[in-house]
């Protein structure tokens, strides 16, 4: 129900002891679902989770996520043995386009060269098991994917997008996406339930509530970042001690919520290019065809 995200793991303010300890207390607590991206942290992220997971027999404990920029097949291929090594295992089980923000994507990575060749290759290889990506920006770049993979006879296992307490008044993943991704059977993976904290800072409702909120959409897991214990045990809790919500707890939150929703004012990383690392580094996507 909840997957703890590796981003806040590689932190220049969270030491290498205490990332491990809290990948350790997690799994320990039953969360099982691990989320990473090549391009986190130079990879500091992934090398944290690795050095978690060789110890101990935690791998085997785990359904382990990460993510590449790569277009083109060859960057694609040459950043999956990368994080590979960090992560310190022979696979992962969902490697996952990141960063799914521009129109043009699904067309590169679908072109002959592209990085779609890189993930059936590795998936046949068995380094990878399943197939997604992932986006932030405009809920028209994902369906455009959708539209691209259906034309090439495709099927996404799993989506990766913004679902919380702001996402249905703009630009709404949760309205348009979440439907597309349930005709395609493909798995939808909640993440940004704090807005990267300007959701958090305005206290729209209580965080319990957010995570309450994510959790009570259509989705298979609600990624949450992880930077301390208090954060870990409040997101175990919320997995613990959620149920349902009724339509009348939806309609008070979203209530709560809408007045702040103007142009998108909380949810920055559809509005600007801040939380985009291939808008600062097109180094990352190689070169695409």
């Amino acid at each position: 129900m909840v997957a703890m995200g590796g981003a806040h793991l590689g932190a220049a303010t969270l030491s290498e002891v205490e990332a491990l300890h809290l990948i350790h207390r997690g799994i320990d607590q039953g969360v099982t679902f691990l989320d990473n991206c090549w391009d986190y942290h130079d990879g500091r992220s992934e090398e944290r989770m690795g050095q978690a997971l060789g110890r101990g027999g935690y791998r085997k404990r785990v359904f382990l996520m990460t993510k590449f920029d790569g277009r083109d097949r060859k960057t694609a291929a040459a950043q999956l043995e990368q994080s590979l090594r960090r992560l310190q295992t022979d696979h992962v089980d969902l490697w996952q386009i990141h960063h799914v923000n521009r129109h043009v994507d699904a067309e590169q990575v679908f072109a002959p060269g592209g990085a779609i060749e890189a993930m059936l290759a590795a998936q046949a290889a068995g380094k990878v098991r399943f197939l997604g990506f992932t986006g932030h920006k405009n809920p028209a770049h994902l369906l455009r994917m959708f539209e691209v993979a259906a034309q090439n006879a495709f099927v996404f296992d799993a989506v990766q997008m913004p679902l919380n307490v702001m996402d249905a008044h703009f630009q709404s993943f949760e309205r348009n996406v979440i439907p597309v991704a349930h005709r395609t059977d493909t798995a939808v993976i909640a993440m940004k339930v704090f807005g990267d904290r300007q959701i958090l800072d305005a206290r729209v409702v209580a965080p319990l509530q957010m995570l309450y909120y994510s959790m009570n959409l259509p989705v298979a897991s609600v990624v949450t970042g992880i930077d301390s214990v208090a954060s870990l045990d409040e997101a175990v809790t919320a997995a613990v001690s959620f149920r349902p919500l009724s339509e009348a707890q939806v309609a008070s939150i979203l209530a709560r919520s809408a007045p702040l929703s103007v142009d998108g004012a909380l949810e920055r990383y559809k509005t600007s290019d801040e939380l985009d690392g291939t808008f600062q580094h097109p180094e990352w996507l190689g070169t695409p065809v």
